[in-house]
C-alpha cells in the first residue's frame, strides 16, 4: 500500500479520484434523504423482507415468504438485511435507512466504474468515469430507492472489476481478488437470479484471455527452421490453464452457494429451485399499460427496440459520444499487472468485454422481446460498463491529440489536451443542471435526442416509479383544510398507491386516513383529497391543456415545467353520492346527482363516464351519445368511451358504423374483451359465422380471453356440427398460442399437454 501511494502521490488525477470518491460517498446518501418510496417498496419489497426475516427467526415455521405474490423467485438480501437493521435499532422511518443504504450501493457502482476505467486507462479515465456515472440522472435517481436493480448493478460492476483483476493475476490470482469476486457473485444472485450472468461473463472473458495468451506465446516460442517444439513451455501453458480454470470454478461454486444464504426458496433445493426461478423470471408475463411513443401500450406488447431506444434517449449524450469513439482510438496506457507483465496487448480483451457486458443484456432483451416496463431499470446493471467505456474513450481522445500534436507548439498542444480533457465535463452540464433543478426527481430525465423532458411529456411515462408520492402526500398533511368536516372526523386521502400513502401518513393517523382510489373511477369513491402520480393516464388527456389538470387540482409537482403528480381537493361529493344511489338500485336519484356534479364541473370525466353507462343501461342512447361526445373533448383516446360510442351505434341499428369504431377500439387497447365480443355478435347477426369465429380466434391468439368469449366460440363451433373433441382441441390451440405470445409459456404448456391427451 505504501508503494502504491508513493507511485501515485505526484499524480493530480489520483488525488482528484480520491477526493471525488470521498465526496460522493457522503453526497449520495445525503441526496437520498429527500427521495420518495418506489412503487415496489411499500407493497412488495418491504413486506417480503419482513417475511424472509420471520422465516429465519422462526427457524422455517413461518413460510409466508413462499406464498407472498411471486416473490419467492427473487433473492431479497437487501430487504432482509435492512429489515433486520431497522428492527434491531428500532427505526421508525425505515424508508430513510433503506434509501441511504441503497445510495451507498449506488456509490459502490460509481466507485467500481472508476476503478475499472483506472485499471485500463489510468487515473484521469477513472475520474471521468465516476463523474459520468454520478451525473447520469436516471442512474442517480434509481440509486435513492431501487433496492433490486441498483444492488444488482453494484454487484455486477464489482464482478467486472475483479474478473479483470483475476485474469491479470492468473494463474496465481490473489486471495483477496478471488474472495471479492465470489462476494460479488453471491451478492448479485442474492438480489436477482439473473446475477448468474456473471458466471457467463467470467467464462467468455477467460476464453478471450486464453486465446490472446496462446497467440502471444505461440509467436514468442515459434521454432526456427529445423527447430523443435518447446515441450516445457507447452506443459507450462497447460498448467496455467488448469490452475486458472480451477480457481475460477472455486470462485463460482463458493459465490453461487453463498448467494443462496438469504434466499429461502433456493436454499430448499439449490439447483432445482434456482433453475425454476430463472425460468419463472424469464417468463414473467405481467401486463402493465404505459405511455410509449405517445400511445398507451401494454408492456407485454412493446416493440423490440423499447429498451435500447429508452436508454439512448435518457442517458447523457456525453456517455454516448465517449462510448462510440473508444473503439476508434488506441489504448492509452501500458498498465502493469502485479507480476510486472505489460498488459497493453491484453486491452483488446478488456475492451471487448466492456462492450459485451453492455450490449449483450440489451440485445437479449430486444431479441427475446422480454416483458419490461418502467423505462430501462431492469437493464441498469448493463449501464456501468458502458460508462467505463465512454470514459476510456474520452481519455483515449485526449492522449491521441497529445501524440498527434507532439511536434506542434507547446501552447497549441496544451490547449488541445485541456479542451479534450474538459469535453466530457462540459457535455454533462445539462444533466448536472437537471439534477440540481429537479431533486429528488433526477430519474425523470430525457436528453436532447428526445427533445428534453418537457417535450417527452405525453410521449413517455414520467414518474413511473411513483417517487412523487412522498411530496404529494406530505403536501396534503401540511395544507389539508378540515374545517368542513364534522368534529373528530378524519381527512380522507385517496390514492391508487395506498401502501405509499399509508406509509407517509403513519404518524398522522389521528387526523388522516387513506383509501384506494382509481384515477378514472375517482368519483365513485369517498375522499377529501387525492394524490395521483401521472402514470397510466392517456397521453391525449395529459396534453389536453383545456381540461387537464382537472379544475379541482390544488397542487402540482413538476419536473422541468411539466407535471409528474397532482393533488386534488374534493369540492363536491355529488358523484360519490350518485354511485351510492346506483348501488342501492335508485338510478333516477343517481342521474340527478351526477348532473349536479356536472354543474359543478362540466368536465368531470368520472361523472361523465358513470352517466354514460347509466344511460346505456336505461336504453337512452341519445343521452349516452351526448355524454360520449363530451368525454371525447377530454380524452378522445379513452378505449372504454370509444367502445361505448360503438355500442350506442350498434343499439341504434348502425352495425357497420359500430364495426369501424370497434376497430379503432382495438388499436387503442387490444386487450379489451368487450370489443371482440361485440364484433363477433355483430357478425353473427349479419349471418357471418366465419367472421365471428375468426374474430374470437384472433382475440384468443393475442392472449385476450374471458368466459364469454369462450362460450361464444363453443356455441359457434357447435353450430357448425363439430364434435366436442375437435371443438376443444381448436379452442386449446388458440388459447395456447395466445399465452405463448404473451410470454406465459408454462400456462400454454398445460393446454398443449391437454391437446396431446385428446
Amino acid at each position: 500500500m505504501k508503494r502504491f501511494f508513493n507511485d501515485n502521490r505526484s499524480n493530480p488525477w489520483f488525488w482528484t479520484f480520491i477526493v471525488l470518491a470521498a465526496a460522493l460517498l457522503f453526497a449520495m446518501p445525503l441526496l437520498s434523504s429527500g427521495a420518495g418510496n418506489s412503487g415496489d417498496e411499500d407493497g412488495f419489497q418491504i413486506p417480503q423482507g419482513e417475511n424472509v426475516l420471520n422465516y429465519y427467526r422462526t427457524h422455517g415455521a413461518d413460510t409466508t415468504c413462499f406464498t407472498f405474490e411471486n416473490l419467492k423467485y427473487y433473492g431479497c438480501s437487501f430487504d432482509v438485511v435492512m429489515a433486520w437493521l431497522n428492527h434491531t435499532f428500532g427505526v421508525d422511518d425505515i424508508a430513510h435507512t433503506r434509501h441511504a443504504a441503497n445510495a451507498l450501493l449506488g456509490w459502490v457502482a460509481v466507485l467500481f466504474v472508476g476503478l475499472i476505467a483506472w485499471r485500463i486507462g489510468g487515473w484521469r479515465a477513472g475520474v471521468v468515469a465516476m463523474a459520468l456515472m454520478f451525473l447520469s440522472p436516471r442512474f442517480l435517481g434509481h440509486s435513492f430507492n431501487n433496492p433490486k436493480d441498483i444492488p444488482l448493478a453494484a454487484a455486477v460492476t464489482m464482478s467486472i472489476y475483479y474478473t479483470l483483476m483475476f485474469f491479470r493475476q492468473a494463474p496465481r490470482p490473489k486471495i483477496f481478488t478471488m474472495v471479492m469476486l465470489a462476494i460479488s457473485l453471491a451478492f448479485a444472485i442474492s438480489v436477482r437470479v439473473g446475477g448468474l450472468i456473471i458466471i457467463g461473463y467470467m467464462g467468455l472473458w477467460g476464453l478471450l484471455w486464453l486465446i490472446q495468451r496462446l497467440s502471444t506465446r505461440s509467436r514468442q516460442t515459434a521454432p526456427k527452421r529445423g527447430g523443435i517444439k518447446n515441450s516445457a513451455k507447452e506443459a507450462d501453458e497447460k498448467m496455467w490453464l488448469w490452475k486458472t480454470v480451477g480457481w475460477a470454478a472455486l470462485v463460482c461454486v463458493v459465490g453461487f452457494f453463498a448467494g443462496l444464504l438469504l434466499w429461502p426458496y433456493a436454499m430448499q433445493a439449490p439447483i432445482r429451485n434456482t433453475v425454476d426461478s430463472f425460468h419463472a423470471m424469464s417468463q414473467f408475463a405481467i401486463g402493465i399499460r404505459q405511455i410509449y411513443e405517445g400511445h398507451m401500450v401494454w408492456s407485454d406488447a412493446l416493440p423490440w427496440y423499447y429498451t435500447p431506444k429508452f436508454i439512448i434517449t435518457t442517458i447523457p449524450i456525453a456517455v454516448i459520444i465517449g462510448w462510440l469513439i473508444w473503439p476508434l482510438l488506441p489504448c492509452t496506457q501500458s498498465d502493469k499487472s502485479d507480476d510486472g507483465q505489460a498488459m497493453a496487448r491484453y486491452h483488446w480483451v478488456e475492451k471487448a468485454m466492456l462492450y459485451f457486458c453492455f450490449l449483450f443484456p440489451v440485445f437479449w432483451i430486444a431479441y427475446t422481446k422480454a416483458n419490461v416496463y418502467g423505462g430501462w431499470r431492469h437493464s441498469l446493471f448493463a449501464y456501468p460498463p458502458m460508462v467505463a467505456s465512454a470514459a476510456l474513450g474520452f481519455d483515449a481522445l485526449t492522449a491521441w491529440l497529445g501524440r498527434k500534436l507532439a511536434t506542434s507548439k507547446p501552447v497549441l498542444r496544451k490547449a488541445a489536451t485541456v479542451a479534450a480533457t474538459a469535453l466530457p465535463f462540459l457535455l454533462v452540464i445539462g444533466p448536472a443542471a437537471h439534477i440540481v433543478r429537479n431533486h429528488p426527481y433526477e430519474y425523470v430525465y430525457f436528453n436532447r435526442l428526445s427533445g428534453g423532458t418537457a417535450k417527452a411529456y405525453g410521449q413517455y411515462e414520467m414518474d413511473y416509479y411513483y417517487h412523487s408520492m412522498r411530496e404529494a402526500t406530505k403536501w396534503v398533511v401540511d395544507h389539508a383544510d378540515a374545517s368542513a368536516l364534522a368534529p373528530g372526523q378524519k381527512v380522507l386521502v385517496g390514492s391508487w398507491h395506498v401502501n405509499s400513502t399509508a406509509y407517509f401518513l403513519r404518524n398522522d393517523t389521528t387526523q388522516f386516513r387513506q383509501r384506494f382510489v382509481r384515477w378514472r373511477q375517482r368519483g365513485d369513491y369517498d375522499w377529501d383529497y387525492a394524490v395521483f402520480p401521472l402514470t397510466g393516464i392517456s397521453p391525449a388527456q395529459l396534453t389536453n391543456s383545456a381540461h387537464f389538470p382537472p379544475q379541482n387540482t390544488v397542487h402540482q409537482i413538476k419536473v422541468d415545467g411539466v407535471p409528474i403528480a397532482i393533488v386534488l381537493k374534493r369540492l363536491d361529493k355529488s358523484d360519490y353520492q350518485a354511485s351510492q344511489m346506483l348501488k342501492a338500485g335508485r338510478p333516477d336519484s343517481a342521474e340527478v346527482l351526477y348532473l349536479k356534479a356536472l354543474e359543478k364541473d362540466p368536465y368531470n370525466e368520472s361523472a361523465i363516464a358513470s352517466l354514460t353507462n347509466l344511460y346505456i343501461n336505461l336504453g337512452r342512447t341519445a343521452d349516452a351519445k351526448a355524454m360520449c361526445k363530451r368525454f371525447a373533448e377530454i380524452d378522445p383516446d379513452d378505449d372504454m368511451m370509444n367502445y361505448w360510442t360503438a355500442y350506442v351505434s350498434y343499439l341504434e341499428g348502425r352495425p357497420n358504423e359500430a364495426l369501424e369504431q370497434l376497430r379503432r377500439c382495438k388499436e387503442l387497447n387490444f386487450k379489451n374483451t368487450s370489443v371482440y365480443r361485440l364484433i363477433a355478435q355483430i357478425y353473427m347477426q349479419q349471418g357471418d359465422q366465419t367472421g365471428a369465429e375468426g374474430e374470437i380466434v384472433r382475440a384468443l391468439q393475442k392472449g385476450v380471453i374471458d368466459n364469454n368469449l369462450v362460450e361464444l366460440y363453443i356455441n359457434i363451433q357447435k353450430g357448425k356440427g363439430l364434435n366436442e373433441r375437435v371443438i376443444y382441441y381448436n379452442l386449446y390451440n388458440a388459447i395456447a398460442t395466445g399465452l405463448e405470445s404473451s410470454g406465459k409459456k408454462e400456462e400454454a404448456k398445460q393446454y398443449r399437454e391437454a391437446m396431446k391427451r385428446m
